[in-house]
This record gives structure tokens, sequence and C-alpha cells, in this order.
């Protein structure tokens, strides 16, 4: 690798710096002679001692922090940390410790990170994206920070999503961090607390909307796909509404995904699949009810509709999808109901079937009682939305019930693992959208897998990428889905749990990535030649974090 910097100037650098890591020809090379100790550590050793700092610290924030310093000074380091220590560090990077580094944006934060764009910025994005220097952007994931986690608008402090996200699109699937680039679109924030903060960074005015905050994406958009034709855009965190029409406005336009409707409806149907793997049964014949109906629970609906269709389902689907928001059960003639709830909306005559009394609400105990589902899945945001009673009604119609509290941080999941194992007396299958201990359950250890995105959007990324297609279509998540579901090993079936260990997390997202890109070309979607090894491409793809020889630049300095 060659490059122009010398002395304070590159340790200063962080996607060349390797600390003590630099040869005896380097710091001589490059004027590091004196400004570093004697000895020359090796990358590995450079690993345990930073893991030995975080473990040092008692508050998962300051190893946060403490994460986020190192990054700032040392990349290459900071990605081989995490890559070899997933498992353990993947919570304090993400959720569930990012939410309360969001919440705490503007009083933690050290040197900012990504590209932040405001409404008074709408003339010059362009601008904005050359300023990044770094014309080789292939991933971008951009959120408008309304809607973050189960923690509802953050203001400038969402931006810690897309940042810990994209460190896990570089510890998971290997995309290169100098190719990738988090956006925080800042069109201000009602968060009261926020505004009144003398300290936030963020812009200090009430959040945009309407014919204005379309104006502003759109500039966004066609400022990206100028500026980086074959980039793959994430979309992340935005609220139910916006999420559902900008994907369904964009996602032609430019390559373009919404994780948290259709990452998250992979991961979760990845989970379904492997619990009805356990039991030998299909989705055909299943009874879901989804508790929450925001973009979360609409993409799961789509999704598990969809794998119901592929499984030759010639049956309504309707019935077999349930669902709840905030004013209770979804049917047809109930007020105030939007638009993009509708086609879940149960009909009438499925009412009348499930034996529902003439009621302007049903809450989640009815219908618990009446459908009598399989599973149940919630992304309510709200902590107790399971409750007891609702279990036990539906651990009595049914042997071995999937129960998934997706919610996170942990704070906001319907219920505890725990909790739904006491309550269906050990019967459950529980799966949790934040990581949570086993759970001891008649002497026995009951893993309770984390339905993290994780185990998806690294993948679909990756893929995305290396087929250079022109869409990301909804079969690719369902492609994602039915290979995460194949690759959970049956020890942890029997030990309970519905996903792989994260430590498994990089042959998935290869795995997830091939599987994607060979859809991109079936579907005639893809700008990757023909000819070319769909599982070549993908390794060249994938970047191992790791020091390479610095060499003298061809123009010598003067000594």
């Amino acid at each position: 690798m060659v490059n122009d910097l010398r002395g304070v100037d590159l340790l200063g650098c962080p996607t060349l710096n390797k600390d003590a890591a630099f040869t005896d020809e380097e710091r001589d090379i490059y004027g590091l002679r004196g400004l570093l100790p004697c000895g020359v550590a090796t990358l590995e050793q450079q690993v345990a001692l930073e893991l030995e700092h975080l473990r040092r610290k008692t508050d998962d924030l300051e190893r946060y922090i403490g994460l986020a310093a190192l990054q700032d000074r040392n990349e290459t380091l900071f990605h081989r940390l995490l890559l070899d220590h997933i498992e353990e560090l993947a919570p304090v990077v993400y959720t569930p410790t990012v939410g309360e580094a969001c919440r705490q944006f503007s009083h933690i934060v050290r040197r900012p990170r990504g590209l932040w764009i405001t409404p008074d910025d709408i003339g010059r994005i362009p601008e904005l994206l050359r300023n990044v220097g770094r014309p080789q952007i292939q991933l971008i994931v951009a959120t408008d920070n309304e809607r973050i986690l189960g923690l509802g608008d953050l203001g400038a402090g969402g931006m810690g999503i897309p940042i810990g996200k994209l460190a896990l699109y570089t510890a998971g699937a290997g995309v290169p961090p100098g190719r990738t680039l988090a956006v925080s679109l800042d069109c201000g924030t009602d968060n009261q607390e926020l505004l009144r903060d003398p300290l936030y960074l963020g812009y200090p005015k009430p959040r945009l909307r309407g014919p204005d905050y379309d104006a502003f994406i759109e500039a966004f958009v066609q400022a990206v796909s100028a500026q980086y034709p074959d980039v793959v855009l994430q979309w992340e965190d935005f609220k139910q509404h916006n999420a559902v029409r900008l994907l369904d406005r964009y996602r032609r336009r430019v390559p373009s995904f919404n994780d948290d409707i259709q990452g998250t409806a992979a991961v979760v149907v990845a989970g379904i699949l492997a619990g009805l793997r356990q039991r030998r049964e299909s989705m055909t014949g299943q009874r879901l009810v989804l508790a929450g109906a925001g973009a979360a629970g609409i993409g799961i609906a789509r999704l598990v509709e969809a794998v119901m269709r592929d499984e030759g389902s010639r049956a309504d689907l309707r019935p077999a999808v349930v669902m709840l928001d905030s004013a209770g059960l979804i049917f047809e003639g109930r007020d105030q109901m939007d638009d993009d709830k509708r086609p879940f909306a149960l009909p009438q005559r499925e009412l009348l079937r499930f034996g529902f009394a003439p009621a302007d609400r049903y809450d989640l105990e009815t219908v618990v009682r009446q459908v009598a589902p399989t599973i149940l899945i919630g992304t309510t945001g709200t902590a107790g939305t399971f409750t007891q009673t609702a279990i036990r009604e539906m651990a009595a119609r049914v042997p071995a019930p999937i129960v998934m509290p997706l919610s996170n941080p942990t704070s906001k999941a319907e219920a505890v693992p725990a909790d739904i194992f006491a309550w269906s007396e050990g019967r459950a299958v529980v799966a949790a959208g934040s990581p949570f201990d086993p759970v001891l359950v008649d002497g026995r250890q009951r893993v309770v897998g984390q339905a993290n995105n994780v185990f998806v959007f690294p993948g679909v990324g990756l893929g995305a990428i290396v087929a250079r297609t022109r869409e990301v279509t909804d079969r690719m998540f369902l492609v994602a889905a039915t290979t995460l579901a194949g690759m959970i090993p049956t020890d942890r079936l029997e030990q309970g749990a519905l996903y792989p260990r994260l430590g498994d997390l990089r042959p998935i997202s290869r795995a997830i990535a091939v599987a994607v890109a060979r859809e991109a070309c079936r579907a005639g979607v893809a700008r990757l030649p023909s000819e070319r090894d769909i599982e070549s491409a993908v390794d060249a793809a994938m970047w191992t974090p790791g020091y390479r020889r610095q060499t003298r630049p061809s123009a010598s300095w003067s000594t």
C-alpha cells in the first residue's frame, strides 16, 4: 500500500494507522522513529490488548465509547477486534447498547463519522457527497432518525444506527469500510427534550414534513444516483408510513431496501422455518398473530404470505396472518385504519368463522383465544404486551407454540423469555429481538436465539453489490431467509435456539450473498457478467481486516 503521509499525520489517519504494529522499516520510511515505543506488536497482540481494555470497563456504554475511539484511531484494528469477537462485541456496537448511545449521542460523541445532510443543504447535496472524498462508495446506510429501534425520534443521535450497521457489514460480510458511507438525513426533530438541550448537535428545528420532506429525500436520491451509480442504498429506521412509501417509490430507481421491513421479515421467517423444521411442519397450515403493525410487522406479514405461496398454498392467505396495532385487531370495517394496514385486515367472514363476538375492539388476549395461533410475534415496542393470560391461552391450544418478542432494546421486549417458558409450562419455542441468557427449564438449559437482522442484511447487501443488481427484489429476501434457516445447526435447534451462533456470521453472510447474487442473475436484474463464477466473485469482494505492508511512494521524501 502506497501513501503520502508520514510522521504524526500518518498516526492520525485511522485508515492507515497501525499504532505499534509499524515495522522497523516502515518507521524509518515514514518518519515514525521516536513517535512509538520501540517494541513492534502483531495485530493479534493488539487485539488482545484492546479486548483487555474493554473488559476492564464495567459499563456497556463506556465500552461503546471505547470502541468508537478505537475506530477513530485505527480502523483495521477495530474491525479485526469486532470480527474476532463478534459474539461478545456485537451487542456493544449495536443493539442493545446502541440504543442508549443514540439517546446520549450529543453528550458522548468525540469525532463525528459519516455524512450529515440537513434541509438547508438541499441545493448542494452533490457537493456534500464529494466532500466525503471516497468516489468508490458501494454501500450507503441512511436514516432520517425518526424511529430509532423502539425509542422513537432521537434526532441527530440516530446516526449511531447506520454507523453500527456498517461496522456489522464489514464484520459479517467483509464489505470494505472505505467503500461504505453512513448518512444522517437530519431533517429536524419533534423530540422536545432534545430541542431543549443546549448541547444538542442536530438540526435544531421541528421535523420536516409533507412536500418539503419529500423534496428533501428526492434531492438526496438524485445526488446519490449521480455520484455513485452502482451504490446499494439501505433505508434505516424511518417511521412506518415513510418507510413503506419511500421503499416502494425508490426501489426500482436505485438498488435499495429497508432493513426494518425486509431484513426483519427475512430473519423472522428464517426463525419460523427453523422451528417448523424441528417440528417437521410447513408454513402452510400455520396461524400467525402479529402484535404490531408498523414497518416490521407489515414486512413479516408480506414475507410469510410469500413463503406460503411458494409452498403452493392455494387457500386464501388472509386468515393465516392476523395482525393487531395499538387499537387492537385489524379487521374490515374498523374505523381509523391506515392505508398500509388495509391489505392485512381480517375479512368479516373470518371474524364470524373464528367466533368473534361483535365489538369495536379486540385485544391480544381475545385474538389469541379465538384464533389459536401457532406463532405469536411482537413488534410493538411496548414491554409487557405478551401477558401471562395470552401465553397461557396460546399454550392451551398449541403443543409447542413459537413465540417471538422482537422489540428492542431489551427494555422494550413484549415479554422476557423466562416468563414465556413459565407461562407455557416450558413448551414454547422462544426467540427474541435482543440477546437473553439461556433459561433453565425443568432442569434443562434452553437457549434463546436472537432474531438479529445481522444474520441477513450483510449477506443481502454484499450479494447485491457483487451482482451489481439494478433492483433488490423481495424474492432476494425470501432466498436469504431460506438460506439462513438451512444453516442453523441441529444441536442449536435441540437446545431450543432458532438462530445460529453469531460466531458463524461470516460463512452465513457468504452463503446468503451467493444465493442473493444468483437470484439477481436468475431474475435478470444483475449487471454481473453471466460467465462469472459467483462464489469466486463473492469471495473476492470480502475484505478481511489485516495490515498491509506500506511502501515508499514514487516521489521520494527529502530527509
